[in-house]
């Protein structure tokens, strides 16, 4: 079922007085390493280690549940506005201002991880505090590695230094984006995947792609891969100086923590690129080439409050068609395909296969009218799928 190319319409046309009723709204993202500064330094100041855990609260519970309460907002900025939206430096600041202080939350909470006589427990809510953070700092690299400005793309390798995931700024941008809702790009999950056999391939199928693709690029400027104009060192090269400046302060026991928190980081980046293309396919020409990736080739939400966290991602149909698209000005399409529920809500469900399975895989099927043929589906499921769902109308399929 094909999504329509169109964004929805806004009755509101003029620039002069139109005015972004989200503007400071946009506050919460670097509200969150705010939040989790105070949690740090309150266990510290304390001792109450369930302060520890503000993030993961957060992130789990209160977003969720608001989603629920809140809602949707499917209205866009009229095209008038964009251009003014996109030249607005104001929104670029609240970006910025992220990775400053998601780099100082990193440093407290090892810090607090090495210094302070804390349980289990306390030690588990500083990992997924500071990791749940730099997780979402992935998000806030995405936004600004697609941005021209070079301080933005520098920008985007600092955020993503604290999970040592660097080579996301090379693979998003020039692999995911080219081979996105194909069996080609790691990072879109097939139909009858779940989120655990996924996790494996897509981070070391991302590494791989990375790596390959700036050797290549690399081979066309007569260079090797081992120079510093790769850009997967020079990201790679921050998480080191970041890592081994917090090491040498510390002692070697900061390691453990350092890791412990990036890898869960980068799960958190990794669920989220599970459900954004989870069964979507691109058709293939008649030269065997896939065709343009259009917006019901990407899972949308318009939950109102994540997307306020996550700068409009949920909007994924409107980035993949304009990449360089800042947040504010993402839009809305009619008829691309909508998850049940905004991202903080749905990677719950996704740790939870047969759960997912069961939401997700009905809407795959009423996606594609009932053809799973034109779905990205798992090899070794293929055939029990289809047959599954053979001669299932689309109404069976929504179900």
């Amino acid at each position: 079922m094909s999504a329509a190319a169109n964004p929805a319409p806004n009755p509101v046309s003029s620039p002069t007085i139109w005015s972004d009723p989200k503007r400071y709204l946009w506050l919460l993202g670097p509200v969150v390493p705010l939040l989790v500064l105070a949690g740090l330094t309150i266990t510290w100041a304390t001792g109450w280690v369930l302060f520890a855990w503000v993030l993961p609260v957060i992130l789990y519970g209160v977003i969720p549940a608001l989603d629920l309460l809140i809602g949707t907002d499917r209205s866009n900025p009229p095209d008038s506005a964009v251009a003014q939206l996109e030249n607005d430096r104001y929104y670029r600041v609240i970006v910025a201002a992220f990775v400053p202080l998601q780099i100082l939350a990193t440093v407290l909470g090892t810090w607090l991880a090495v210094t302070v006589d804390t349980n289990w427990f306390g030690l588990l809510g500083m990992v997924l505090a500071v990791g749940g953070l730099n997780g979402i700092g992935i998000n806030t690299a995405h936004e600004l590695g697609h941005k021209k400005p070079g301080w933005e793309r520098w920008l985007a390798k600092a955020a993503l230094a604290p999970t040592f995931y660097g080579h996301f700024f090379v693979e998003h941008n020039r692999g995911h984006h080219k081979n996105v809702a194909t069996p080609a790009d790691p990072a879109s999950s097939k139909m009858g995947e779940s989120f655990w056999r996924f996790l494996p391939r897509t981070v070391f199928g991302s590494l791989r792609s990375a790596w390959e693709l700036e050797k290549e690029r690399l081979a066309r400027l007569n260079k090797g891969p081992w120079t510093w104009d790769n850009e997967n060192l020079q990201a790679w090269s921050l998480t080191i100086v970041l890592f081994g400046g917090i090491t040498a302060w510390l002692g070697w026991h900061a390691l453990p923590f350092l890791l412990l928190q990036a890898a869960y980081g980068a799960s958190l980046l990794e669920v989220v690129n599970y459900l954004e293309h989870y069964g979507l396919l691109r058709a293939q020409d008649a030269n065997g080439r896939y065709v343009r990736c259009e917006p019901e080739h990407s899972w949308n939400s318009n939950h109102v409050v994540t997307n306020l966290f996550l700068y409009q991602l949920q909007r994924h149909s409107d980035h993949h068609a304009h990449p360089t698209r800042r947040y504010q000005a993402l839009r809305h399409f009619e008829g691309c395909p909508q998850l049940p529920s905004g991202y903080a809500s749905m990677i719950l469900v996704a740790y939870f296969p047969p759960l997912w399975f069961r939401m997700m895989d009905p809407k795959v099927v009423a996606h594609y009218g009932g053809d799973l043929s034109k779905a990205n589906i798992h090899p070794a499921k293929r055939e029990r799928l289809l047959a599954r769902w053979a001669g299932r109308t689309v109404a069976q399929g929504a179900a």
